[in-house]
């Protein structure tokens, strides 16, 4: 059975276009106006939505880590805490945003890292809720988003399949449509480990809509993930990779985005067609390209056709070649002019 979620005026799954996700995270560092010109860029680039990410600080951390130093040079704080404040904007800049992302026809969603910020992000309106892969364990989380009734994508970076299991279970239990995305956490993430015949495993082994979520550099995973049936595809997205921040260095300038919304266009229509076939335009290529079997020399009525008298030649308008052996040896009824196609009608 071809499985689909309908989102909007949008399909996700099987036979539908992928789903390309510019995931802009935290790569606005708090500025509204720097979120703003990202959502504006992805558009541009041709994604079909914007994926942020809200946390609520203080239900996020413990008082000692939101205390403890963090002076790096991606710091904009002296604290963890104090940074990961800086980073973020408020529920009033994500319901702003949003309305923004939705008049430009493209969706808006975000990871949600603590139930307070589902809360919210569920207030405004959102449609999909991503759980990112730091919570698939997180099962009091889990359930509470399963229990609104909105799409789910959960990300299972740095999960086992055990891990994974129950979590797709939570979502069964409460009949959640989710999309579970296949993604490992390195920043960046090796080549070698990325296994995207995973994407095949997931899906087999739940059942379900299975997309990519990839933390490498460059785009060549994530279009080779569509070969592998990645029905979505998430991407971190930056104006400048230089900008502070652990994100950007992983992430799509807009010209990047642009090129990998094009490739899957282009990947998309090159496997519609299942099994090998011969189409029509292969038929005209054929007659010009291929050989036909012909007279090597004059040949008389009556001559038996062999190695000596015919050979191929193209073009491939008259007997295939493929015949070669059938011929052989068969009694010619016409007389033959040097290149004069051997047809099958006109041999005994």
């Amino acid at each position: 059975m071809k499985k689909k979620i309908q989102i909007y005026n949008r399909q996700i799954g099987d036979e539908c276009p992928c789903f390309i996700v510019a995931e802009i995270g935290n790569n606005h560092q708090g500025n509204f106006e720097l979120a703003l010109k990202l959502i504006e860029k992805a558009k541009e680039a041709g994604v079909d939505a914007v994926k942020f990410q809200k946390r609520d600080i203080n239900s996020l951390l413990t008082k000692h880590l939101y205390n403890s130093p963090y002076d790096g040079p991606n710091s904009f704080g002296k604290t963890y805490g104090e940074h990961r404040e800086k980073v973020e904007l408020s529920v009033e800049d994500f319901a702003k945003l949003k309305k923004i992302a939705e008049d430009m026809d493209i969706l808006f969603f975000a990871s949600v890292w603590d139930e307070i910020s589902l809360d919210q992000m569920i207030k405004i309106g959102l449609e999909i809720i991503k759980i990112p892969s730091a919570d698939l364990v997180n099962i009091p989380l889990i359930r509470k988003a399963a229990g609104y009734k909105k799409v789910i994508f959960l990300s299972t970076g740095m999960s086992s399949l055990d891990e994974i299991d129950i979590a797709v279970s939570e979502l069964n239990k409460r009949g959640s449509n989710y999309v579970l995305l296949h993604c490992n956490s390195s920043y960046p993430c090796p080549y070698e480990e990325i296994a995207l015949p995973a994407i095949k495993q997931l899906r087999e082994r739940y059942s379900c809509l299975v997309g990519y979520s990839g933390h490498e550099i460059g785009i060549y995973p994530s279009l080779a993930s569509i070969c592998y049936g990645a029905c979505v595809i998430e991407k971190h997205f930056t104006l400048d990779k230089n900008l502070p921040g652990s994100d950007h260095c992983v992430s799509l300038t807009p010209d990047e985005m642009k090129k990998l919304v094009e490739g899957i266009r282009i990947i998309e229509k090159s496997i519609i067609v299942k099994e090998k076939k011969v189409f029509n335009r292969e038929y005209e290529s054929s007659k010009k390209l291929r050989k036909s079997i012909v007279a090597s020399r004059d040949i008389k009525k009556g001559e038996i056709l062999s190695e000596n008298n015919i050979t191929v030649k193209s073009p491939g308008t008259g007997l295939s070649p493929i015949y070669w052996d059938y011929v052989i040896g068969k009694k010619a009824k016409k007389n033959y002019l040097k290149d004069d196609f051997i047809l099958l009608d006109e041999i005994e």
